[in-house]
């Protein structure tokens, strides 16, 4: 409840209907009724938080610190992972909405957001949800790719076509970022790391052939690359017993 009521972390309860439609998709293969359940159930839960959620910020009175890239949660990234499980599913047409209401909340929060960067620069603490900003272009794509049919259209590559721009800012940001001592946090940074040569590959399974193409392989190694070094990292920080903090263990 402390999470639910505090105005950054409570964006995070996304990542609950969120996590359950990508679950969803992969169990499919192999228990399609409960897949199908945990479908509805993530659409349901993230449309309903996705409304709550904008609902409180569309109230005002909201502090320059609050803004960070976690507003990007509920309608971005729950639209956009609902759109793919549509597409996974069986309705494109349904997942096309989704696709919609998540791109035009990208493109209005997006403004509202880099406006805070520019202006009020972020805590170290709070630097890694960065990582939320880097995907949601790329996640846009694949989402785009799951509910249309054909070579991949100008649209959606424009689209990636930002999302490498992002990549490219990132990279550039590394020394900054890493001034945020390296915790379980780094984890955020994944998201858009593996949604980055997940959309080039789905360009190559639907005959995108040129630029993407060649970046489809270097994307892949180095988000393995990178999302193995936070894992590796991650390990060492259990194996020292420094994990998690002191007041969670007592």
């Amino acid at each position: 409840m402390a999470e639910f009521r505090h105005p950054i972390q409570a964006f995070f309860i996304a990542l609950v209907p969120v996590a359950t439609l990508i679950a969803s998709i992969a169990v499919a293969p192999y228990l399609p009724t409960a897949a199908w359940v945990m479908f509805v159930l993530g659409v349901t839960s993230q449309v309903l938080f996705s409304a709550w959620a904008m609902g409180e910020l569309w109230q005002g009175g909201r502090h320059t610190e609050a803004t960070t890239p976690t507003l990007y949660m509920p309608t971005v990234g729950g639209c956009f992972v609902s759109a793919i499980a549509c597409g996974a599913f069986g309705y494109p047409e349904a997942g096309l909405l989704f696709f919609g209401a998540g791109f035009l909340s990208l493109v209005v929060l997006e403004s509202i957001v880099l406006h805070r960067l520019m202006t009020h620069a972020l805590p170290q603490k709070l630097r890694a949800t960065l990582g939320l900003h880097l995907a949601t272009p790329a996640v846009g794509s694949v989402a785009y790719l799951a509910v249309t049919d054909g070579p991949p259209d100008r649209f959606v590559q424009m689209l990636f076509g930002y999302a490498l721009l992002q990549a490219l800012v990132m990279l550039r940001l590394v020394p900054w970022l890493r001034q945020q001592p390296f915790s379980p946090a780094a984890w955020a940074y994944t998201f858009g790391v593996s949604a980055l040569p997940l959309a080039a590959l789905r360009f190559v399974e639907q005959g995108q052939t040129g630029p993407i193409a060649f970046l489809s392989i270097l994307l892949f190694v180095g988000a393995n690359l990178i999302i193995g070094w936070i894992a590796l990292r991650t390990v060492g920080l259990a194996v020292s017993g420094k994990l998690l903090p002191a007041r969670m263990l007592s």
